[in-house]
């Protein structure tokens, strides 16, 4: 009788379980996506919507980030510096995060001189001595300390910098050094992996990876330092902190693809984003002032407008529908652009064939490139598609290569007046003073940015050449004179040319 219940019960729960497959199968409409036998990964094919992921290594292989280690740490320095600057409540003049926050803003004037240390990081780009680094970790410096991984320490000297890029050059006396082989930043992928290296928050050598987050980033920050900023950042989840300025971000080959610049933080420290100057800007720009002295920079003379715009600047520039590229806003009539053709309205998708979807993406080709270079840039107009030849020009209009001056020795940037503000100013022509920087002639005198420079050793100066050429011709003081628009009289100052050599 038992054994007969058993039966009983297991005939009922089969028969229950049956009842209730065949009424969800025969209610439910959507029923589950099975994939074909010939689809599936037993088969060796991938499923269309795994979106032709191939896994790492194919999922069996292990990452091993100490090769790339080994060989980046020798060729990775801290830098530290000094400089005596005047301060008020016993504050630096920038915060220990220097990449984030200046406080002569935030406190006002200051009033006596401290001593102030600061400490980055570097990276070895030769066997005899060449150092790359960041501006903002050496500006102002008057005393600048290069400390090895084998902590053998000298004294370093300033080759070059340039505030635009925030790169600069240091070399100290030595042979046979480790150093980094440039890598190829246009060949760097999104999501693949990469080791940021550096001295941070004063620590010994510092190893920390992460993956290339994004690339073409921007952030407005080199315009702090300069008014022609040059920013196409990769951006990384590397851990990078106050002190990694200046150090390098390598490949898991250990090759060299960017200089780390700055963070993206709420308190100074690391909140999960690091930008880093891509190598192909930085090996140019190092290079050219290794060999000219200066950077020669090209411009392709446009204005544009930024990606995020809105539908009031739109219409105010009659722009309609949604469009993949940079807008010219512009084109300088004796600019590079205007001469291949390029006018306002026109919208540049590509340069030399790689895809530019925003105004940091072009500023980081053009910033490879020298004024007398040809460029193939492609541009849509009216919905057609163009391609021109463009030659890049300098910040004067002209292909000629820009040798170091005595102009760069005022440490400012300056600009040639256009016709209509000249007119504005009931002058025939002038130089504007852009930005005055902490560190050049032009920071020990009595001029404010903004000074229109009329006239200097009392010949007239209508543009950024003819101010050059009085400079590179004249000894001992010069008398430099100008108006500040909008206020009455001619105004002057002294500048001691001596101190430039």
């Amino acid at each position: 009788m038992k054994f007969k219940s058993t039966l009983a019960v297991i005939a009922l729960s089969a028969s229950t379980t049956l009842a209730t497959l065949w009424g969800f199968n025969h209610f439910n409409k959507d029923s589950a996506y099975i994939y074909p036998q010939s689809r599936t990964l037993d088969s060796g094919k991938v499923p269309a919507n795994y979106a032709g992921f191939d896994g790492v290594a194919g999922l069996n292989a292990s990452i091993d980030f100490t090769p790339a280690a080994a060989a980046a740490i020798p060729a990775t320095v801290h830098i530290k510096t000094k400089a005596a600057r005047t301060v008020s409540n016993n504050l630096p003049r920038r915060s220990p995060f220097g990449d984030l926050f200046d406080l002569d803003d935030l406190f006002g004037d200051r009033s006596r001189s401290l001593p102030q240390m600061a400490s980055g990081s570097g990276a070895i780009i030769s066997e005899d001595g060449y150092i790359v680094t960041n501006n903002h970790v050496i500006d102002g410096a008057d005393e600048i300390t290069v400390t090895l991984s084998n902590r053998r320490s000298f004294k370093a000297t300033l080759v070059g910098a340039d505030p635009s890029s925030d790169l600069a050059v240091l070399k100290i006396d030595a042979k046979g050094l480790p150093f980094l082989v440039y890598g190829n930043s246009d060949e760097v992928k999104v999501g693949q992996w990469v080791l940021a290296l550096g001295y941070p928050l004063n620590l010994e050598a510092t190893v920390t990876a992460g993956i290339i987050s994004a690339k073409g980033r921007t952030l407005e920050i080199n315009r702090r330092q300069s008014s022609t900023p040059v920013e196409s950042f990769l951006q990384t989840d590397a851990a990078v902190n106050p002190g990694n300025s200046g150090g390098p971000l390598v490949n898991t080959d250990g090759k060299l693809i960017g200089i780390n610049s700055a963070i993206a933080s709420p308190t100074g420290a690391y909140a999960g984003y690091s930008f880093t100057i891509p190598v192909n800007i930085v090996k140019k720009i190092i290079a050219d002032m290794m060999k000219f002295g200066t950077v020669q920079r090209a411009y392709l003379g446009i204005q544009y407008l930024n990606e995020s715009l809105s539908d009031d600047v739109k219409k105010e520039h009659g722009i309609t529908g949604e469009y993949q590229g940079v807008y010219v806003l512009d084109a300088s009539k004796d600019g590079a652009a205007y001469a291949s053709g390029i006018k306002k309205g026109d919208i540049i998708t590509h340069i030399n064939n790689a895809p530019i979807t925003s105004g940091a993406e072009m500023v980081g080709q053009i910033a490879t490139y020298r004024p007398g270079d040809k460029i193939n840039v492609t541009y849509k107009r009216d919905g057609k598609e163009y391609k021109t030849n463009v030659t890049l020009r300098n910040n004067v209009g002209t292909m000629d290569v820009v040798k170091s001056s005595v102009l760069d020795k005022l440490g400012a940037e300056f600009q040639t007046l256009s016709k209509d503000r000249a007119k504005e100013y009931g002058v025939s022509g002038g130089v504007e003073i852009k930005s005055i920087g902490s560190k050049g002639l032009l920071s020990k005198v009595r001029v404010q940015e903004g000074f229109v420079i009329l006239k200097a050793n009392n010949e007239k100066v209508e543009s950024v050449e003819d101010f050059r050429k009085i400079l590179q011709n004249a000894t001992g003081s010069i008398k430099v004179e100008g108006i500040y628009p909008g206020y009455e009289g001619v105004y002057n100052f002294m500048i001691n040319l001596d101190n430039a050599k």
